[in-house]
Order: C-alpha cells, then structure tokens, then sequence
C-alpha cells in the first residue's frame, strides 16, 4: 500500500510557549457562526507526494483556501528545496521563511503574516481563528490517518470523514483547517455544494467537526480525533501579505 510522505518536525515546546496566542474577542467580532467553509480554489499535493514538505505544502493550501494565489504543484517544490524543508520543517521555521520571503508568482511574492498560536483544546478560539482570519496549520500525528478503521484519508480525493482517531501517536505532518460545523450535516452539504459526496463512515459523531485539506483532498474531522490528533496549531494574520514587484525582484 502507497503511504503518502509527511515530514514535520515538532516545533520546539519552548517556541509555543513563548508564541503570542490568538483569543477571540466577542465583543469586537461579535459571536460566531454554526458553520463556515472556506473551499481551497485549487488543490494539488504540491510535492507532498514525492517529498516530505507536509509543512510547506500546507502553505500553498492555506493561500488557496484565502483566494490568494494559485500556485502550481513545482513552487512549493522548489520554495522547500531552495530552504533547505522539501524533507522535514518545524512549522514555525516554515511560518518564519515565509513571512520574510514566501512563495514567488508573476513577479509578486505571498508572504505570510506574522502568526499566533492557538490553543485547539478551546473550541471558541479555534472557530474564531477560522472564521475571522483563515485557515488555521496543524502539527498532527498522521500514522494512522490511511488506515484508520473509522474512516480514512483518500490522497487526491475529497470527501472523505473520520471518527474515533487513537492518541498518542507522535508528530509527523502537518494539515490545515478551512472550516468547522456545530453539527455533521451542515458540514455535509457545504461539501456536496461543491459537488463532493462525503463518505460518512458508519457511527460517526453528529456534532462539532471540522474540514481539514491535506495531501490534494479535503475531509472532515470529527472534534474528539482533532483533539486526538492535534499538538500545535497556528493562524497567520493576514494569511498572505503580497509584496509589490519592486520588492519581489530585490528578494
């Protein structure tokens, strides 16, 4: 059986705890919505087919998810190679390269913004990362996310749903949020919206899920394994800060 490549390596305990966390504040964004999906414009494994640049090619899914850039499958290739991450990157070396010099198109430059830490265990902060700033990284354990009994993740094809994912596997890709749902159904036909039928795997939970993009596909999450899976999470604010030509070509 084909195992799709990972790559990540956890960032240091002493970078999260010093990394300034992200808070929702209702009283400026107001409470949030039951349901937001944020579909990526394009998706592509953008190497992390052949390469273990989990973390760089989450990047390239995260600015597609924010509408902002459509980058083919070789820039995330050779954004990774040129620095030194095409097979393995902490996360928050990844979200550093990229705030000062991210990926190159059309004489432009997509840098990230600065980014924050969240505390995924806190459903509130989590959605709010999601609905007021965008796609939210994900350090993960992902040894069992192509045989995991209660659905798995399909590489290259969307709509695929997992529940009861095991703790306590170690650190080793890393994923993206672009959605969340209080319940499964809404969730199911935001999918089918954009004309992806989700499987569902029998005895799945019926209540908070979340959308996850990883390796050229998009599933659903149930709470519980998210919670399971999860050991760092991180929001750029903005996703992408594009830099104009000028200072493009002097990077």
């Amino acid at each position: 059986m084909f195992r799709h490549p990972r790559g990540l390596i956890p960032s240091p305990r002493n970078e999260l705890a010093a990394a300034t966390p992200y808070v929702h504040d209702e009283t400026k964004l107001g409470p949030l919505p039951a349901v937001i999906m944020a579909w990526p414009k394009w998706l592509a494994y953008w190497g992390n087919r052949d390469f273990g640049d989990c973390v760089t090619a989450e990047e390239a899914g995260a600015k597609s998810v924010a509408g902002q850039g459509f980058f083919p499958n070789s820039t995330p290739i050779v954004w990774a190679r040129k620095h030194g991450v095409l097979n393995g990157a902490t996360p928050i070396q990844v979200l550093r390269l990229m705030a000062k010099s991210g990926f190159e198109l059309d004489g432009k430059l997509y840098n990230d913004g600065p980014a924050s830490s969240i505390d995924w265990t806190h459903a509130t902060n989590l959605q709010s990362a999601i609905a007021n700033i965008g796609p939210v990284k994900l350090g993960v354990a992902a040894e069992n996310f192509e045989t995991n009994p209660n659905g798995s993740v399909t590489g290259g094809l969307s709509g695929w749903a997992m529940y009861g994912y095991p703790a306590g596997l170690p650190e080793d890709h890393c994923v993206g949020l672009c959605g969340y749902s209080t319940t499964l159904d809404p969730m199911v036909a935001a999918f089918e919206q954009q004309g992806v039928s989700v499987s569902v795997p029998a005895g799945m939970p019926t209540g908070v899920c979340y959308a996850m993009y990883t390796w050229d596909s998009v599933g659903i999450v149930d709470e519980k394994s998210l919670q399971n899976m999860t050991y760092e999470a991180w929001v750029r604010n903005p996703v992408t800060v594009i830099a104009k030509p000028s200072a493009a070509k002097a990077a």
